[in-house]
């Protein structure tokens, strides 16, 4: 399953957390907490931690080439949450993560 990963820096991540888990909750099934937070999209599924300094983000999908839009979307909507920061989303493939 084609996975990749982001850590995006913010004081903010466990509100964009859940403000995204929120925004689709009535669309998907979505699951969180101030801390933790999942949601199966049709593209495939986002996994969020936050923490005092980070967002951790994880997608995966069942088609490679659909990483890349999940990748766009989720990161897309996030921004738009945190409007009044400048948010950097450095996608790696989790594969590439796990072997460094």
């Amino acid at each position: 399953m084609p996975t990749s990963h982001a850590d995006v820096a913010t004081e903010h991540a466990s509100r964009y957390l859940q403000q995204l888990c929120k925004h689709w909750a009535h669309k998907f099934p979505v699951e969180f907490d101030p801390h933790h937070g999942t949601i199966d999209l049709s593209l495939g599924r986002t996994v969020m931690d936050a923490d005092a300094s980070a967002l951790h983000i994880t997608v995966s999908t069942k088609e490679g080439e659909s990483l890349e839009r999940l990748e766009s979307v989720v990161a897309d909507h996030i921004k738009r949450f945190a409007f009044r920061e400048e948010l950097a989303f450095d996608w790696k493939p989790a594969t590439a993560a796990q072997s460094t």
